[in-house]
């Protein structure tokens, strides 16, 4: 995103915390407030530091993607400031989904957050949703809402036909976590034959991580951690499937996962959770096959059958690579970015 912008002629600054300093990268300067440890001392203190030095950049617009962040976006709309504010999540439902929070509890803060971005997002310049149903729901809020999905760039996890090696292993890439389904994954590795399991990812929790570890078939899996986009190319390039099996709750059904159309980019078949949205975009450009998240042994007859027949697979990987080209890919949502950051800097 940074990068498209930096290519039209924009000066372009993305503020992190990351402690790694200051750089310059593809006409994008990197400015770096420095890390925090701790979730909670990042929430309470980054937004102080990162407020200061977008305050002192001077900006025309801003940017922001992390809801911890909002606080700061209304900081900078008071001093007159051009904000846009880009929802990947739809926080309520997500609230809904939190597995530590007892059900009242999360029915709770789901409704009040609710309520409350109600107001919030209704003050921002404009708001962006990173999928149809996060914009269908801030265009009721805000008249500047556009939907600028987050699909790969063509291309960039292809390597090609002529290095494309598959073998007896399957990729599941992001993070590692309970409800993004990789202990039932891990489960399902007990019903194949001869298959390897990649995990490409960091743990999102050392209580899951002890789980993960104790689990009788994690010797059929392979902890890549995290991977540069080159080595994960590679990685791509060996397996015979890319799997992104989350289980079932209100922020999944309609989410788009990035790592789904990657793994179409790439030219390897998906292995899906059968949400409807999930099955339509899967099913609809037979480029894999749809799964009950929930049960092991369905999975993996999707596994070993994507393996056993690596015809089959080329086929799908194939038509995934196609519908990246003709719909789902950064090209084409680039433009939609250029517009609204246009519309926005013109009404100065």
């Amino acid at each position: 995103m940074c990068m498209s912008l930096s290519e039209r002629d924009l000066s372009v600054y993305l503020v992190v915390s990351d402690g790694l300093g200051n750089e310059s990268c593809e006409g994008v300067k990197i400015i770096d407030v420095g890390s925090f440890k701790g979730r909670v001392n990042r929430i309470l203190n980054a937004p102080r530091k990162v407020l200061k030095e977008a305050v002192s950049l001077g900006c025309d617009l801003y940017h922001l993607h992390d809801p911890e962040l909002i606080p700061l976006g209304l900081k900078l709309l008071k001093l007159g400031k051009k904000v846009i504010f880009d929802a990947h999540e739809d926080f309520p439902k997500q609230m809904m989904a939190k597995p530590y929070l007892n059900p009242f509890l999360r029915r709770f803060l789901s409704v009040s957050f609710e309520v409350t971005e109600r107001f919030l997002f209704s003050q921002f310049t404009a708001v962006i949703g990173a999928t149809p149903s996060i914009s269908r729901k801030f265009s009721k809020i805000n008249d500047l809402s556009v939907n600028i999905n987050n699909y790969p760039i063509c291309d960039e996890l292809d390597a090609g036909s002529s290095k494309r090696r598959v073998g007896r292993c399957v990729t599941y890439m992001g993070d590692i976590s309970e409800v993004r389904g990789v202990e039932q994954l891990v489960d399902a590795m007990a019903y194949t034959e001869a298959i390897r399991l990649n995990l490409a990812g960091e743990f999102t929790s050392e209580v899951f991580k002890s789980r993960i570890k104790g689990n009788p078939n994690i010797d059929k899996a392979t902890e890549l951690g995290f991977l540069s986009r080159g080595d994960l190319r590679e990685v791509l390039a060996k397996s015979s499937a890319g799997i992104v099996t989350f289980l079932r709750s209100p922020n999944h059904l309609e989410s788009q996962p990035n790592k789904m159309f990657e793994y179409m980019s790439s030219g390897i078949p998906v292995i899906a959770s059968d949400f409807p949205l999930w099955r339509e975009i899967i099913e609809g450009n037979d480029c894999g096959l749809c799964v009950n998240p929930e049960k092991p042994k369905e999975i993996a007859e999707s596994i070993q059958f994507l393996v056993d027949n690596p015809s089959a697979g080329l086929k799908m990987g194939q038509n995934g690579i196609q519908a990246v080209r003709d719909k789902y890919n950064w090209n084409i949502e680039e433009r939609k970015l250029i517009r609204l950051y246009l519309r926005v800097l013109e009404a100065f």
